[in-house]
């Protein structure tokens, strides 16, 4: 080989590869945490969790701390030996094989989209709401919705650096300001009609009660697993990846249990109180405007807002790093593993993502950005639920096959339990419409990739032999 072919040969491993070593500690937690949103989180899902469990909310977030980490902790194992872009897709490969890594990558995949179209229309129906309120101006919230997605693509397509400091920014200023108010909360109704601690009573639930009031808890910390999409970019990986993923579990279900306290007792643990908790449609918002005034509601809008914006740039980040594994792997298309010479980021999947994700924000434009992320957010949910258990059901039989865990096999299989009774108590009772078509939406799309796979695959088995 003469060196012109050499230099050519280095520079496009170069190009499809990429870059190592850019990202810190810090920027690689900021993906999980920004996937999770706990601002957003908090406004939606405490209202959800009262309607079944009332007042003990609280202790259902505490009990779901630790049961998710439980999950976590394949994630971190696997981390520790097989730092990816492609995250469960190749803890699936190296635990059950690449038919397995298939269904499990296609999976995740659907997730990553679905979190990203869904909270950009979240973003558009929130930030609608705010220019409203500062400005009277009435625009519809699909404007926002498409700025969104075209505004995280560029960002993705331009620095991951860039894009993990904005998250941690604007994660990191919501989620302080939520605090405030939880704080101020407990400190005005502290020294009026004293704290209680009935958000962490079982307050009469029944068992079921306290499953389906899991399940809304679980699901918000769906995406903790963020941080495993960058193991090709962060520095020493197998350290700061499972740090990030286990740091991320507990900050955040520490953040849940505190300030879902101060929801409950900023609400007011009467009748009246439960039932206006119960209804309200964004729980931040509304104890904004009773404990801080107009002017901090209107801030705290912005914020929430702007973590759903988080929310959907991590999701989009984690999703073009996963197809850019699936490709480097040869399960689709080898464009998408094409990484841009100057800005070292998968473009190509990048630029699919923009062009699927903007595909339900125009047809549900007729319904409410909120309601259009309630649809497409469960779809992406109910995806994840199956991901995580795949994992741990990997991480079950890749350990303990090799010895590597003994007594600690147990924890898996209490992961296993609880995803696949979460994933149960979402599809029975048999939901209404359209919450009755979405687990058969998710096993379309993952028999749809699967078959694409193994076609391409023939494809190119052909071409190889010939």
């Amino acid at each position: 080989m003469n060196e012109r072919n050499y230099l050519n040969v280095a520079k496009n491993r170069k190009i499809n590869n990429l870059e190592n070593n850019q990202l810190n500690f810090v920027e690689v937690i900021a993906l999980s945490v920004a996937i999770i949103a706990p601002t957003f989180a908090m406004s939606m899902n405490v209202g959800l969790m009262a309607s079944t469990v009332s007042y003990s909310v609280s202790m259902v977030f505490l009990v779901s701390t630790i049961l998710m980490g439980s999950v976590a902790v394949s994630f971190v194992k696997f981390n520790e030996y097989f730092p990816s872009a492609g995250s469960v897709y190749t803890f699936t490969e190296k635990s059950l094989g690449e038919n397995a890594a298939s269904i499990s990558g296609w999976t995740l995949s659907l997730t990553y989209i679905a979190f990203s179209a869904g909270c950009s229309s979240a973003f558009g129906s929130l930030f609608a709401s705010f220019v409203k309120d500062l400005t009277g101006l009435n625009i519809s919230w699909i404007i926002f919705a498409l700025i969104c997605e075209v505004l995280i693509w560029f960002i993705s397509y331009t620095d991951i650096k860039l894009s993990t400091n904005i998250m941690l920014v604007i994660e990191s200023i919501s989620i302080l300001l939520v605090i405030l108010i939880a704080v101020i909360i407990l400190i005005k109704v502290g020294s009026t009609k004293g704290l209680s601690l009935i958000p962490f009573k079982r307050n009469g639930n029944t068992f079921s009660n306290f499953g389906t009031g899991i399940v809304y808890a679980i699901l918000c910390f769906g995406g903790f697993e963020g941080a495993s999409s960058l193991g090709e970019e962060s520095k020493n990986p197998k350290k700061s990846i499972p740090l990030a993923i286990a740091s991320t579990v507990v900050i955040t279900g520490i953040v849940f249990i505190f300030v879902s306290y101060a929801e409950v007792i900023g609400f007011g643990v009467s009748d009246s109180g439960i039932q206006a908790l119960k209804k309200s449609p964004s729980t931040i918002v509304e104890l904004s405007k009773n404990y801080m005034g107009s002017l901090f509601t209107i801030l705290i809008t912005l914020a929430i807002s702007i973590s759903a914006f988080s929310t959907a740039l991590g999701s989009m980040t984690a999703g073009s790093r996963l197809l850019y594994s699936m490709s480097k792997d040869g399960n689709i298309p080898k464009a998408f593993s094409n990484v841009h010479p100057e800005h070292h980021t998968p473009y190509i999947a990048l630029n699919i993502i923009l062009a699927i994700i903007i595909i339900p924000v125009l047809a549900l434009f007729k319904h409410d950005g909120v309601e259009v992320f309630g649809y497409i957010g469960t779809i992406g949910a109910l995806a994840l639920l199956i991901a995580y258990f795949i994992t741990s059901l990997g991480s079950l039989i890749y350990f303990g096959k090799r010895k590597i865990w003994t007594w600690q096999l147990f924890i898996p299989i209490v992961a296993l339990f609880v995803l696949a009774f979460t994933f149960y108590s979402n599809i029975y009772p048999i939901p209404q419409f359209p919450n009755n078509i979405f687990p058969y939406i998710v096993l379309t799309w993952i028999i749809a990739g699967c078959i694409i796979t193994f076609i391409y695959k023939r494809a190119n088995l052909k071409t190889s032999v010939q």
